[in-house]
Order: structure tokens, then C-alpha cells, then sequence
């Protein structure tokens, strides 16, 4: 009964119901805006190609899968064992001056021992390697990394992977003979025959330039490592596939070529790229698409705030309660009454910008990074609760304060303002990251649908599109900003109506 008064109450104000269509409209029309407006193309050598789509691991996550592999065939269980050293990296042309090739160590340059399932990008793995500064470590999947205790400045060490069935198992020793377990994994749908053999692969060298009003600009240059494999069992019968590359190579590359030499029973290997999560330089993450929802969300927020300012302005809040006298009801009524209005238009926005967008940014050879399903959903569905939970935080602001223009500066400063301050690097990154931490703008992170991982060489920073929260955890910030705000705007009622 008292929810279908207050329906009524709201859809009769004209005003109201058009506020939160023009949300939805602003939303799918900012993101149609953006899609037209987006071009991308990729040059290979001197020749300009369209962006080719990252792959993907077995999840769907977008993912980098670049390097070189010296491999052979094993039928059934099996092992490798390899002793791993001699790491050297060359990177070109770094800071300062930029007009050299020089020596170095990568800290996150891999070589090591492989099981994969095929040879092509995105084929699932599991590997045991030494890395240039970060010890040694069990990785798979693409998103899995478990180091290895006592390894952690290891500069070479002996390696060995073994096979039983789908599971895989690494270990690592300082002197061949005594063998520490490192992890075991299982790698689902493993077929009989699967590739094993020793990798290399080298990440960009990395400059980060810390810009003195905030952010950062990161460069990247070409890098390769080499690393030496002795005592290899079983050995011979290899063959060379470099995973990912393209047949482009730079000068100095046609003079050091990727791939394996051998001498006196010393293979080196050498390969660049990198066995990694896909970071967000390589094309678009789907939210991009949904970047209308900030400014979406202030006619949402200017018809919440109104509609719980609205009765106290008029004085009827009084004949509302005499004709239900239950202040609690009342209250949570109007915030169910709003909530529902504005999901209902916040999912015609994301499933109308959705795939017009993507289908958009398609045409216009945009690359967006491959999403699973699920995350998709989440994104979708997490922007259109954000979108109510905002309804409801503007409704119980208004209700309480009793006025909506300083209930639409609150919301506005609380939820619009510390993203876009944090984002666009207003503020120093840490005090961006505590921002939306503690303030409902931590919402936001529903929306970030590639996760950071911490074996990643390129930053991670709220400036970079990571938010310091986990997607679900951020919208729980919202809600309880916005339960809050409700039940202190209850409170008020049942102790005054004036």
C-alpha cells in the first residue's frame, strides 16, 4: 500500500521520472559520442596494420603470451630439468640520453622450463623460472605466481617440472641434488601430448617519469634477455617456435636473433615480450565504454535529492504520516521507490551503450581487451546498482537536510568529485588512492573490470585505471554511505516533521 502511494507520488511529478531518462540518455549518448570519436591502428615495421586482438587465457582474460620457446614433444607424465643462469638483458636506447645500447638486468625478465598446451598465444602453462631481480618462481595460467622461499636473489639455480596427469609440479635446487617443492597445479583438459622445453622472454624497459602535478608518463623501449641452460635432461630433438612475434624485426634484432644456440652442451636462449596478465596498454577495457555514468549521474542525483526534499518543502510530510504514521516505513518506502526507479534506468543505459559501443569501437578498429563473461556482467550490472545506490544516497541526503540544493552539492562532492580528482591526478596518487577508499566515489570500482597483479612491471596506480579496492568492496562503501544517509534521515523524521 504505502509503496504504491509513493510510486504514484513520484511518477506524477513529471519532472522526476524525465530526470532519470535523461540519465539513461546521457550515459548511452556520451558512450556512442566517445566510440565515434576513437580510432586505432598499430604499425608493423614501416607498415601501418590493424591492432590485432590480445589473446586470451582459458578464463577469457586478455592476456601478454610473446617469447621465445625451445621445445619438444612429451607423450604422457614426464619432467624436465634444466640448470638456469647467466641472465643478461639488453635494452635499447634507455635514459638519459637515449643514444645507446646497453646491458642490464630486468627485474621481471624470465627464462626457465615450460609445459604448455600448444604453441600457440594464450595456450595454457605452467612454468618454473628464474627471473632477473625477483628470485625464483612458479607461474601458470597466465595469473598465477608463487615464488619460491629461498630463492629470492637466487641468480642461477637448477629447475625442474614434472608432469602426472593434469598436474604439474615444480621445484627448484641451489646444487641439483637436494629439491625443494615449489607448488602444484592443475591445468584442466591437458591433452596426452603437450609441448615442454626452455623459454626466455624479456618486458619492456620501463622509465616512469613522475610528473610534479601528479601522475606519471611511462616509456617503453625494446628489450631482449638471454640466458644460458646447461645439463638439460632430457636434451636434443628441439625445435625453435617464437610465440607471438610478428615477422618485423629491428636492425639490431636481424643482428642478434631470437631463438637457441648451442655449444659444448651449453644452450642459450634468447627472446623478448612477456608471459603476463595483459596490462591496459594494449587497447580498451569494456568500462571505457561506460565513462557517460559520471556525468549520468547528476540529473539522477538533482531528482533523488528533490524527491527527498520535496515533501518537507511543501509541508506534506505531515499528511503522509497521519495517513500512514510509521515514519520508518515511510522513509524506507521513498528510498525503495527511487532505488527501483533509477536501476530500472541504469540498466536500459548499460544494455543499450553496451553494445552499441563495443559494436562501434569494433567498426572503428578500436581494440578492446577480452573480458570474461562474467566480469562483463559485472561491469554491467555493478555500473546499474551504482547508478540506484546514488538514487538512494541523494534521496536520504535530501530527506535528511530537507533542502536539495546542499543535498546535490553533498552527493555530488562525495561520489562525482574524488574519481575524477584521483583519475585525473589533482591530488598525489596515495591521497587519490585513501580518496576513494573512504568516500562513496570508491564505487567506481565495480566497473574496473582488469584486475592488477603484483607480478606486473608497469604501475598499478589509480592514474593508471586501478582502484584500491575490489569491485564488490568499493560498491559496499556506496551502500553504506547511502544506508547511512537513510537512516540518519529517519531518525530526524521520527524525532520532527517540522
Amino acid at each position: 500500500m504505502i509503496w504504491r502511494a509513493e510510486w504514484i507520488k513520484f511518477r506524477t511529478v513529471r519532472g522526476w521520472p524525465a530526470g532519470l531518462a535523461a540519465s539513461a540518455l546521457i550515459v548511452v549518448a556520451l558512450g556512442v559520442l566517445f566510440a565515434t570519436g576513437s580510432r586505432m591502428s598499430c604499425m608493423n615495421g614501416d607498415q601501418e596494420i590493424t591492432c590485432p586482438t590480445p589473446p586470451a587465457n582459458a578464463d577469457g582474460v586478455a592476456v601478454q603470451d610473446r617469447f621465445a620457446f625451445t621445445h619438444r614433444s612429451l607423450s604422457g607424465d614426464g619432467e624436465i630439468t634444466a640448470k638456469v643462469g647467466g641472465i643478461d638483458s639488453t635494452i635499447t636506447y634507455p635514459p638519459p640520453n637515449h643514444d645507446r645500447i646497453v646491458s642490464g638486468t630486468l627485474a621481471w625478465s624470465k627464462a626457465g622450463l615450460m609445459i604448455k598446451d600448444g604453441t600457440e598465444q594464450g595456450a595454457d602453462y605452467a612454468a618454473v623460472l628464474l627471473t632477473g631481480a625477483r628470485g625464483v618462481r612458479m607461474q601458470s595460467g597466465f595469473t598465477e605466481d608463487q615464488a619460491a622461499p629461498g630463492f629470492a636473489t637466487a641468480k642461477e639455480a637448477w629447475l625442474r617440472l614434472t608432469r602426472a596427469g593434469e598436474q604439474i609440479t615444480a621445484w627448484a635446487s641451489a646444487d641439483g641434488a637436494a629439491w625443494q617443492k615449489i607448488d602444484t597445479v592443475r591445468l584442466k583438459g591437458l591433452p596426452d601430448t603437450v609441448q615442454i622445453g626452455l623459454f626466455v622472454t624479456s618486458p619492456g624497459g620501463l622509465t616512469v617519469d613522475e610528473k610534479p602535478e601528479g601522475g606519471h608518463v611511462v616509456a617503453v623501449r625494446f628489450t631482449q634477455t638471454t640466458a644460458e641452460f646447461s645439463q638439460v635432461s632430457p636434451g636434443g630433438g628441439w625445435t625453435d617456435t617464437l610465440v607471438g612475434y610478428t615477422g618485423y624485426r629491428t636492425d639490431w634484432e636481424k643482428g642478434h636473433p631470437p631463438g637457441h644456440t648451442e655449444t659444448g652442451g651449453v644452450i642459450t636462449v634468447a627472446g623478448s615480450g612477456d608471459i603476463a596478465p595483459q596490462n591496459q596498454s594494449e587497447g580498451l577495457a569494456v568500462e571505457r565504454v561506460l565513462t557517460g555514468v559520471f556525468a549520468g549521474l547528476l540529473p539522477l542525483i538533482v531528482v533523488a535529492a528533490l524527491w527527498g526534499a520535496a515533501e518537507f518543502r511543501h509541508r506534506m510530510i505531515a499528511s503522509t504520516l497521519v495517513a500512514m504514521p510509521h515514519p520508518v516505513r515511510v522513509s524506507v518506502a521513498k528510498a525503495g521507490v527511487v532505488a527501483a526507479a533509477s536501476l530500472v534506468a541504469g540498466l536500459v543505459a548499460v544494455a543499450v551503450a553496451m553494445p552499441v559501443t563495443l559494436r562501434l569501437m569494433a567498426a572503428n578498429g578500436v581494440v578492446m581487451l577480452p573480458t570474461p563473461v562474467l566480469t562483463t556482467v559485472r561491469v554491467a550490472v555493478g555500473t546499474a546498482l551504482l547508478l540506484a545506490l546514488a538514487g538512494v544516497l541523494a534521496y536520504g541526503m535530501g530527506s535528511l537536510l530537507r533542502r536539495a540544493v546542499p543535498a546535490v552539492v553533498a552527493v555530488t562532492a562525495l561520489l562525482i568529485a574524488p574519481p575524477i580528482l584521483a583519475v585525473t591526478s589533482v591530488l598525489p596518487t596515495e591521497a587519490g588512492a585513501w580518496l576513494l577508499r573512504l568516500t562513496p566515489g570508491a564505487a567506481f570500482a565495480i566497473q574496473q573490470s582488469i584486475p592488477a597483479y603484483p607480478q606486473l612491471s608497469t604501475p598499478q596506480t589509480v592514474f593508471d585505471g586501478y582502484f584500491p579496492l575490489a569491485p564488490w568492496a568499493g560498491l559496499a562503501v556506496l551502500a553504506l554511505y547511502a544506508l547511512t544517509a537513510v537512516a540518519a534521515a529517519t531518525w530526524r523524521l521520527r524525532r520532527s516533521v517540522a
